[in-house]
């Protein structure tokens, strides 16, 4: 008799569990289909400056990238793309922000244009990673690649497609979604990569990524950054 209870109790706690990740991926498609939805946000041109946003991984890494394209005034480190106000970098390494690390990029639209930046996100990454980028693992840590008007969005779209049909069967793993909002990081992550170079992350992830993108694209790159 115990042992059909026992039987009857794990069958019931697979069935519950089986119902509540049913339930979250519900509840992160409705999410998804929820932005999608939304009227991207234009950000003003600011003294002859435009500004970018892109998750794509640690941002730490992201930061150090960009920060050496030519074009690029500063690099910002934080978080986009979720549904809560105030994200923190606790919060949202639960997951259950939305929020993904992501990055602020001021650029001079007369050196370096928002195609370029496009190339170099997805030039910078590994393109089909799902929810992460390298080691690290998440849905803070997934691709996004956010566009604040349908010139923007068509870029992304026609680079996408170019990328996929190069791949045959693979596919993009970046969400693209209209911009909303860019909440600034902690101080401590700000040029985390300058500021720490002797990290062991630094030394062992972020660097590596860093120096396989300058090699790529030394065009791009600002004197000095190769």
């Amino acid at each position: 008799m115990k042992r059909l209870l026992y039987l009857f109790a794990a069958l019931a706690l697979v069935s519950l569990q089986a119902s509540c990740q049913s339930s979250n991926e519900n509840n992160k498609k409705a999410e998804a289909e929820a932005q999608n939805n939304q009227t991207p946000v234009v950000v003003p041109s600011e003294n002859g400056l435009e500004k970018a946003y892109f998750a794509s991984g640690c941002f730490w890494c992201v930061e150090a990238i960009y920060e050496s394209v030519a074009g690029v005034k500063e690099s910002i480190s934080g978080y986009s793309g979720g549904h809560t106000e105030n994200p923190t970098y606790e919060s949202s390494n639960t997951g259950r922000t939305g929020h993904a690390e992501a990055v602020e990029i001021i650029y001079d639209p007369k050196i370096v244009s928002f195609s370029q930046l496009v190339d170099v996100y997805f030039g910078s990454q590994n393109i089909t990673q799902v929810n992460g980028q390298g080691p690290d693992n998440g849905s803070q840590y997934r691709s996004i690649i956010f566009y604040q008007n349908n010139t923007q969005k068509q870029i992304i779209d026609t680079k996408i497609a170019a990328l996929e049909a190069k791949l045959g069967e693979g596919k993009v793993a970046a969400q693209v979604l209209p911009f909303q909002k860019f909440w600034i990081g902690e101080g401590y992550h700000q040029n985390f990569e300058r500021l720490n170079p002797n990290h062991p992350y630094i030394l062992n992830v972020s660097v590596p990524r860093l120096r396989r993108f300058q090699k790529k694209f030394p065009q791009l790159l600002k004197e000095g950054s190769h």
